[in-house]
């Protein structure tokens, strides 16, 4: 277990919720973009290769992330809003009905995206507000 968690894990929860935030963006935008895709040639960023890659992504940084941070700081806060968002976001990438209707998609990838970018948030605080003292086991 270790004792202090370095830069890199640091990083990874500031990548995490910056990405989750950028996604939460991304899909509360996405009604109006669609309307401007054939004009901005942006349709990669709008297929669900990208969408379906990006929860993959999301799930294995967020779950990485947040094992780290529970081995130091010991507190699943983080986790329950992680878990919830991940859910959110696979439900609406797999599930054929929602994923095919357009606004309903569209909020509950911004909703999930925006749980998964307070997980990241909530670790990153609970990382730094960690205070080694004689109470402290690590």
């Amino acid at each position: 277990m270790p004792k202090t968690r370095g830069p890199s894990f640091r990083f990874a929860d500031r990548f995490g919720f910056a990405a989750s935030l950028l996604c939460a963006i991304h899909c509360a935008a996405l009604p109006v973009l669609l309307a401007l895709l054939p004009s901005l040639g942006i349709g990669i960023w709008l297929g669900e290769g990208f969408e379906q890659a990006f929860v993959v992504f999301a799930s294995l940084l967020g779950l990485f992330t947040m094992v780290w941070g529970y081995r130091r700081h010991r507190a699943v806060r983080a986790l329950w809003l992680l878990l919830p968002g991940l859910g959110v976001l696979w439900l609406a990438v797999l599930y054929a009905p929602l994923h095919h209707a357009l606004v309903p998609h569209a909020v509950a990838m911004t909703l999930g995206g925006t749980l998964v970018g307070l997980a990241h948030l909530a670790n990153l605080r609970l990382n730094h507000g960690h205070v080694h003292d004689a109470t402290c086991v690590h």
